[in-house]
């Protein structure tokens, strides 16, 4: 099973390398890591998906709660979530294609970011299924270089896996 982590940590230098050590050390391979900083300076939010059961889960949450600059883990695989990935596609585009190519990223509410001679470069942002689709969708015409985000997810409506939470939750204790 897929599980997302969306993990706060202190904006320090090296962090990443001790977050990623940490999965390596112990054998679990990351499908997808974002990371940048939050509405805080001092704060970036790692978006982490990786495969594995409920176990992998838990081992993994209990080590990265043990690295000091990590604030909060939140696994929000279960709960209703937007979900985006961004993809930057250079595909051959001769003249005699490029009307073809152009409804393609219509169809996907995609945009065309560079024009060269011979290619365009084309920016798509949407979940995993649709990235997946223009990818393919483009392939018979030549891709000659792609480069792909990994996930960023964020929980639906009102609830929140940033500081704002912990800083609610603190001020809500404070007034009982």
């Amino acid at each position: 099973m897929r599980h997302i982590l969306a993990v706060l940590v202190e904006n320090n230098p090296g962090v990443l390398t001790r977050v990623t050590g940490l999965f390596s050390r112990r054998g679990y391979n990351i499908d997808s890591l974002t990371v940048g900083r939050t509405e805080d300076a001092n704060v970036s939010r790692m978006t982490i998906v990786v495969e594995g059961d409920d176990l992998v889960l838990d081992q993994v949450t209990k080590q990265l709660n043990k690295l000091v600059d990590v604030i909060k883990i939140n696994d929000i695989t279960a709960d209703e979530y937007v979900d985006r990935e961004l993809v930057l596609i250079k595909v051959n585009a001769d003249p005699a294609v490029r009307g073809e190519i152009m409804q393609i990223v219509d169809i996907f509410r995609a945009r065309i970011v560079d024009i060269g001679r011979k290619t365009l470069m084309i920016e798509c942002t949407g979940d995993e299924g649709k990235i997946n689709a223009i990818i393919e969708s483009l392939k018979p015409f030549g891709i000659r270089e792609l480069v792909r985000t990994g996930k960023v997810a964020m929980l639906r409506g009102t609830k929140m896996t940033s500081l704002c939470d912990e800083k609610e939750k603190k001020d809500n204790e404070e007034e009982k």
